[in-house]
């Protein structure tokens, strides 16, 4: 191994440790203290319930560990959004569950939780796959009310999700095991089965507190919303469980007995490991994100066998577009080169740019996909689509036009994967959230805006220097300085993949060698859907 190779692996293994080490911390949820007080209460902590109700040898990926990763601060923070995303397999059927953290803040739903429930939700509709809600929550976070209550995106939009789930046939099974009060309430009432635990689950409209207010009725919480009264006198629930444990496994019978409803499968052969070393990918990988590498040595440790079929090869080089297997299932892969690079007329290219001819590429592929019922992987490293005189007089608006269309119309399932830049229209391109794809994931070494830091902020300086000299003030060449360093600090955090995991931008960030677990993972639930006719809208040719 060269000299670089070792300093690339220092650099990416320090940055894989330091997001294990940030996920180890969000994953304590409230705080030992807090944990320490659900078990007091014969209640086990979110991750615990998950852990129980998956198989035992069930491939479990969580999504948006880093949700609201640096936001409500003010509010003392709300690790991974207060809720806990995961997808496994009970009695070997794909399920996504759903638990509320009620170590944060008593289950308390901030602006962000609803983003991320409503993301489950939407995963659960597009790949056909039931859902489970572990419901121990105390409700809207008042503080922030106006931010979670009124908009089409908000608390609201989950309960026309259960009503649009169950005309879909798709199962929702909810477990009430701690608070469920006041709109929340819908949540486990409109699934198809609902289970409640004795002394620890409730569920009302309004509190003891509030009904003493508003109508002058004494009574406890346990009265008013107990398991015996929802499950031996209203019948708002279907199953009285002793403990949590018992809910877990009545799930899991449920689950047992549910028919599959499977359309056309994808293709899947037996699994294979890359023959390179997949631990290579840490000393590909560049320390600095503008230098060159190439990506086909990266294709080769992620794909069965380090084996790819290219589809154009010689034509568009600047994106690689290629048939492999990943876990066994097929795959056409659409992949930013990162290397200048040499047309067919002898001209160079810059690597980690779409030029013409790599869009006009990418839609036929992406064509070709569809039609051969073959799952998508966008494997982004993009600096946007090439500017200038040239490309306009190639058409590259047309070209990338076509790209955008047949990515958007694309009916087989996306999934995308940031390993280095995600800039301008080049993230839309290679799909990016705004496109649906089923996972969108990052390794540490991602980064994400409109354009690089470095013309970021010098656009940034002259807004800002235009500005001041209206008010009369002439920066001097230590002010101005000063102040490109300030923008330069606050555009290169907004750039950080820790930054678009908090908002949901991105799913979860991985650890390189997760890779194939995830994608493979996520054709697997996708493969539970009926495959759609494909077709574009209007293309210029």
């Amino acid at each position: 191994m060269d000299l670089n190779f070792n300093k690339n692996e220092d650099s990416m293994k320090l940055l894989v440790s330091e997001m294990k080490q940030k996920k180890h911390a969000i994953e304590l949820g409230g705080g030992k203290e807090n944990i320490a007080k659900q078990h007091k209460k014969g209640k086990l902590t979110a991750r615990e319930r998950i852990k129980k109700i998956f198989d035992k040898n069930s491939k479990t990926i969580e999504l948006g560990i880093f949700a609201a990763n640096d936001l409500y601060l003010d509010f003392g923070g709300c690790p991974s959004a207060g809720v806990i995303i995961a997808i496994g397999e009970i009695h070997n059927k794909n399920c996504i569950v759903v638990a509320n953290d009620a170590t944060v803040k008593a289950g308390a739903w901030f602006p962000m939780t609803a983003k991320k429930n409503l993301r489950a939700q939407e995963i659960c509709i597009e790949n056909n796959i039931p859902i489970i809600y572990l419901v121990d929550s105390a409700g809207v976070f008042l503080p922030l009310q106006d931010e979670i209550f009124p908009d089409k995106e908000h608390f609201g939009r989950q309960f026309r999700n259960n009503a649009k789930i169950s005309s879909m046939g798709i199962s929702q099974i909810s477990a009430i095991m701690g608070s469920c009060v006041a709109g929340g309430a819908y949540l486990p009432i409109m699934s198809d089965e609902a289970l409640i635990v004795e002394k620890t689950g409730s569920v009302f409209l309004a509190g003891s507190h509030l009904v003493k207010a508003a109508i002058g009725e004494n009574i406890d919480n346990e009265t008013l919303g107990g398991a015996d009264t929802h499950c031996n006198i209203s019948g708002v629930t279907d199953y009285k469980c002793k403990n949590d444990t018992e809910a877990i496994n009545i799930i899991r019978e449920i689950i047992n007995k549910t028919g599959e409803k499977y359309g056309e499968k994808f293709s899947r052969i037996i699994s294979n490991p890359p023959k390179k070393d997949i631990n290579d990918i840490y000393g590909i990988i560049p320390r600095e994100r503008d230098s060159p590498y190439e990506m086909r040595e990266i294709l080769e440790r992620i794909v069965d066998d380090s084996i790819f079929q290219e589809y154009k090869a010689n034509y568009g080089k600047t994106l690689i577009c290629a048939y492999a297997r990943i876990d066994g299932w097929s795959v056409g892969i659409i992949a930013n080169e990162r290397k200048m690079v040499k047309t067919g007329r002898g001209e160079m290219q810059l690597g980690g740019v779409i030029y013409s001819d790599a869009a006009d590429k990418a839609a036929r592929f992406i064509m070709n996909c569809n039609q051969k019922n073959i799952p998508l992987l966008f494997i982004q490293d993009v600096n946007g689509f090439m500017v200038g005189s040239r490309s306009e007089q190639n058409g590259i608006i047309k070209d990338g036009a076509k790209m955008v269309n047949a990515m958007s119309n694309s009916v087989v399932p996306k999934f995308t994967l940031i390993i280095g830049n995600s800039f301008g229209a080049g993230n839309y391109a290679m799909c990016g959230k705004a496109y649906d794809p089923r996972l969108i994931l990052a390794w540490p070494t991602a980064k994400m805006a409109v354009m690089g830091g470095e013309q970021a902020s010098k656009v940034l300086l002259n807004l800002e220097e235009n500005k001041l000299k209206k008010l009369g003030k002439n920066l001097n060449e230590n002010e101005k300085n000063h102040l490109l360093q300030s923008i330069q600090s606050r555009y290169e955090k907004q750039m950080s993949p820790y930054y678009a995991a908090s908002r949901m931008w991105i799913d979860e960030i991985i650890d390189p060698l997760e890779t194939r677990t995830y994608i493979s993972k996520g054709i697997e639930m996708a493969n539970n859907n009926q495959k759609k006719d494909f077709k574009t809208g209007v293309i210029q040719t």
